[in-house]
């Protein structure tokens, strides 16, 4: 039931042969950019084949993974995530790393991976023109990435051979001004198809990025920060928002948001209408390492449920529980909620998969309802008094028995309270506290519902390191948003309303009649104004959830100061996202591998902050 349709594309294709035959060409970014090809002559015989150029094809998408399933450097230090049962925020949430941090590092490495694997089919399969555009697009997501985390970077479009480094940061201004042109010069291109759900690029994936890179140059070219803590800034053109808003509307190419939410995301639903671009993971086939060719992005966010081989739970861990301000954004009738977290899971005695979390991917509703019952969690706007009702109207469900686990229903409110059920089923205590403090409290596991928008259903039951579901990057409502932004920058709130209340309306969220109606229900303080993109960055948060782009969208909008002091209870002021001179730390540290190694750039160049 559960099995995923195969990337053709990629079959036949071994990872380890990839690996033997490139070895000594693709670089290694044991150092930044450094490689050095000992094998010439070899490389342009095995790229003179087709057997070559494929394997070339395959690891140029591979290298995709690391950056894809990246949380540290896209989640962390935000207003919606915050760690749970002890878990320490750690350098990012604190705004505490340095230079020669290893995350930082490590994705700035990976990126340039990336990136030099494109380098080396557009040297090699010059002749491809497929090959080609793909190589192009992969460069350019590359480099979006890096510049949304580091800002300036060195633009480098060879492909790096020999020992050489010295390679300068490229400004701002021309790094968006390449990627914009390399992705307008292949938006159209024939060789490409019109759009693909099996992991390949497509001329409406070009669009996506291109739409995506536009917004952000808007946000970084054409917009100047007045007041950090307020989120204040002023808007200098327009151009790039226009352009924007242009690339969103033609890559959503008039499709409406007609599935459910609940089935865009689900696991038998992978490479649907709505995926406009993914990066695969296949079980069974490529790269077909079980053991290590899968990611944990399932169990990357929730709280930490126990061990899965004695409780049958889901591996999670504790780093990214929702936030005071995030159990707060979906209202009443938003079906999003209940199609991003796990809000029952069943007690388990023996049978993975038909016990325990992952039951519900293998039994009906109608069987779910006689099951004994885990923790069960309540959102916000659920009353105590309909709680306790619940509660005594499942004494059936909520009673032990022989599972291996004790029975908890949470309210998810601030406060928040816990009712802990008797062996029994009836109701034992109750306890409430501040959000915040029921979080770091020690009241046993799972004290939050996971995230089950990426659940793999086959996970082993040892671990959670083995899923193999795709990491969509490029999707449709996703572009819904990222053109209602544009058309808020570009002066056309009306349009922007449009596409957010399209959004919306597909969750049967309630629609909004302007910018100016929009109350949430989350706590905030009594300075903090609601501004219409406040409305555009909630809604990104309700849809996006867990989908590694909010420090991102925070540090694009000019934002993350202001909603990490409001939101994120580890920061208090700017003087907590700053170093001693006061320089606030917008973008990540240029990684001191990276200033020893290359010889055009000095600690002179590092970004302000550190």
């Amino acid at each position: 039931m559960m099995t995923k349709t195969s990337k053709k594309w990629l079959t036949g294709v071994s990872l380890l042969a990839c690996h033997l035959s490139l070895s000594t060409i693709l670089v290694s970014c044991g150092d930044f950019l450094e490689a050095e090809n000992k094998a010439a002559i070899e490389a342009d015989a095995y790229f003179g084949t087709e057997q070559g150029l494929n394997a070339l094809r395959a690891v140029m998408y591979d290298g995709m993974k690391s950056i894809a399933t990246n949380t540290s450097l896209t989640e962390y230090g935000t207003d919606l995530y915050v760690p749970s049962r002890g878990t320490s925020a750690g350098a990012m949430g604190l705004y505490t790393i340095v230079p020669e941090n290893g995350d930082v590092t490590s994705f700035y490495q990976n990126a340039y991976s990336m990136i030099n694997n494109a380098n080396c089919m557009l040297k090699y399969g010059s002749s491809n023109p497929k090959y080609v555009a793909e190589a192009k697009f992969i460069r350019a997501y590359g480099y979006y990435m890096l510049t949304q985390q580091f800002g300036a970077v060195p633009y480098v479009v060879d492909y790096i051979e020999t020992a050489r480094k010295d390679y300068p940061r490229t400004s701002l201004t021309e790094v968006y001004q390449s990627v914009v042109a390399e992705l307008e010069s292949i938006a159209g291109d024939s060789n490409l198809p019109e759009t693909d759900h099996q992991g390949a690029v497509s001329q409406r994936a070009v669009k996506a990025l291109l739409a995506k890179v536009c917004l952000a140059a808007g946000w970084d070219l054409e917009t100047t920060l007045t007041d950090a803590a307020r989120g204040t800034y002023s808007v200098t053109g327009t151009g790039y928002f226009r352009k924007a808003a242009q690339y969103a509307d033609q890559a959503i190419g008039g499709q409406q948001l007609t599935m459910t939410f609940e089935d865009k995301w689900a696991p038998a639903n992978e490479g649907n209408e709505e995926e406009i671009f993914s990066v695969q993971y296949e079980r069974n086939g490529y790269p077909g390492d079980v053991v290590t060719g899968g990611h944990s992005r399932q169990g990357t966010y929730g709280s930490q449920m126990g061990n899965p081989v004695e409780n049958g739970m889901k591996a999670c861990s504790s780093s990214l529980s929702p936030s005071a301000k995030a159990i707060y954004l979906w209202a009443e009738g938003d079906e999003r909620l209940d199609a991003t977290f796990m809000m029952t899971t069943y007690n388990y005695e023996s049978q993975w998969q038909q016990e325990g979390y992952y039951v519900y991917y293998f039994k009906t509703a109608a069987q779910r309802a006689t099951m004994p019952i885990a923790d069960c969690y309540f959102p916000w706007y659920v009353s105590l008094t309909s709680v306790q009702q619940f509660i005594s109207s499942h004494q059936a469900q909520l009673a032990k028995g022989s599972g291996a686990l004790s029975v908890q229903v949470h309210v998810l409110a601030n406060p928040a309270t816990l009712y802990t059920v008797k062996a029994n089923g009836t109701l034992d205590r109750t306890f409430s506290e501040h959000y915040d403090d029921y979080l770091r409290g020690q009241h046993g596991s799972a004290v939050v519902p996971s995230v089950k928008k990426f659940d793999d259903p086959e996970t082993p039951q040892q671990n959670n390191s083995t899923g193999y579901r795709d990491v969509v990057v490029l999707h449709l409502s996703d572009v819904y948003l990222t053109a209602a932004e544009a058309y808020l920058m570009a002066g056309d709130p009306a349009t922007a309303l449009a596409r957010i209340n399209a959004v919306r309306r597909r969750a049967h969220a309630v629609e909004l009649s302007s910018f100016e109606s929009y109350e949430p229900d989350y706590e905030r303080d009594e300075n903090f104004t609601i501004t219409p993109l406040d409305l555009l960055l909630d809604e990104r948060a309700r849809e996006l959830y867990a989908e590694q782009t909010r420090w991102m969208d925070l540090r694009r909008t000019r934002q993350l100061v202001r909603y990490n002091i409001a939101f994120n209870p580890s920061i208090s002021s700017a003087a907590d996202m700053s170093n001693v001179r006061g320089e606030i730390k917008w973008l990540r540290p240029i990684p001191a591998a990276e200033i020893e190694t290359n010889t055009a750039i000095t600690v002179a160049d590092q970004n302000a902050g550190y």
